[in-house]
């Protein structure tokens, strides 16, 4: 069987994070990317440690790379030009993630592609999106937590706002958006035979994530802080920390979880008081001695007979190589020319029916461009006179 996204071929002019783990999805489920880089201007993820023994390969440009081809083009070249309109006629996707205005200056915006392919499908993400005061600004995901209002009532009172373990607004508000967008783009062209251009920020994603502060506040004026709703530590709701150091996640929200929380740590009298009691600070406060009594190991014996939505803190080697990811699998294995196999993180979709297709790991920039083109019927002596004349620097 094959990926339910089979036939669809994409033209990838992204680096680093957002766009290409968008890209990286839709090659999993099925679709062909081409990858189009500088061959001087370096994606960082093919520079950051660590490399994968016995390559030239980062572990990062292995996973984001996953079943994509990749050539090299001069994008100041006018022949390389050529080359990209070439294939956009052939194509149903583009994508890309440079500030406004630039894939103008080459000729491979929106409105140009256009006029080669008028059902082009082209998706442009980026942090402050394509309009607005913001939009000529450089970024990165702090910056775009922060702008949203997101941060404003995340943290502490007494720290402030808590630095994530992973790029929320990278790849939740970035590249799944991104990926809505084209999916949906896909099904409006098959109605409408139209093409369209897709305008993602990454900003305006992270603001659609304020929820139930946003509801409050766009209703009654009240503004949200710190620990003062139930999900940001104004409520039982919350991470405590136990004997040996570590932590468990309590998320009794139900009356029914929070009775079985309350009963499984030997406090019934607190199930009366509810998930956000009157005096939530000093309640906090016994349950945080409570749980400090015993190892998270302990407590995770307790809780696994209790089902109460309490779970551990996991090392992330502990949840990668837990019983969960294995039965789940959470893991991939492909192989890397002279360095066998690797292990990279699986994409999270089941189907029934279709198939997912790790075809490749990631390869080194450009591996793909002979290939390419002889494909668009260029011959071995005009891709050594292109060569010659820097369109693949």
């Amino acid at each position: 069987m094959a990926g339910p996204l089979t036939g669809l071929r994409i033209l990838d002019f992204t680096t680093l994070l957002p766009a290409p783990y968008a890209t990286m999805c839709l090659a999993d489920l099925g679709a062909e990317v081409l990858k189009v880089t500088s061959g001087t201007r370096p994606d960082l993820a093919e520079i950051i440690p660590p490399f994968i023994r016995g390559t030239k390969l980062t572990a990062a440009a292995a996973h984001l790379g996953r079943g994509k081809k990749s050539i090299t083009l001069n994008f100041k070249n006018p022949k390389a030009v050529r080359i990209i309109h070439q294939l956009v006629s052939d194509y149903d996707i583009v994508i890309e993630q440079f500030r406004p205005g630039v894939m103008a200056k080459y000729g491979l915006d929106y409105e140009s592609l256009r006029k080669v392919n008028s059902a082009i499908i082209y998706c442009s993400l980026t942090g402050y999106g394509q309009t607005g005061p913001l939009k000529d600004r450089a970024g990165h995901d702090i910056n775009y937590l922060a702008l949203s209002g997101v941060m404003g009532y995340s943290g502490r009172k007494a720290t402030g706002p808590t630095l994530m373990g992973i790029p929320i607004a990278d790849v939740a508000a970035g590249s799944n958006n991104a990926i809505i967008g084209i999916l949906a783009a896909v099904i409006s062209r098959g109605r409408t035979g139209r093409g369209q251009h897709i305008d993602i920020s990454m900003t305006d994603g992270v603001m659609a994530f304020n929820m139930f502060g946003a509801y409050s506040y766009l209703v009654d004026g009240k503004e949200p802080e710190a620990e003062s709703l139930w999900g940001n530590g104004g409520s039982f709701y919350d991470f405590y920390e136990t004997k040996d150091g570590k932590h468990i996640s309590v998320g009794s929200i139900e009356p029914q979880f929070f009775s079985a929380f309350c009963i499984a740590i030997d406090r019934p009298d607190l199930i009366q008081g509810g998930i956000d009691p009157k005096n939530v600070d000093e309640a906090k406060r016994k349950i945080r001695e409570i749980i400090k009594s015993k190892t998270r190991d302990q407590w995770t014996d307790i809780f696994e007979k209790n089902d109460a939505c309490v779970e551990p803190v996991l090392a992330f080697s502990e949840a990668i190589e837990s019983k969960y990811a294995k039965e789940r699998g959470v893991v991939v294995e492909l192989d890397v020319p002279n360095a066998g196999k690797i292990r990279q993180l699986a994409n999270p979709i089941k189907f029934s029916e279709d198939t997912l297709e790790y075809r490749w790991a990631g390869c080194t920039v450009g591996t793909h461009l002979k290939e390419v083109l002889a494909g668009l019927n260029y011959s071995e002596d005009e891709v050594i006179e292109l060569q010659k004349e820097g369109v693949f620097d």
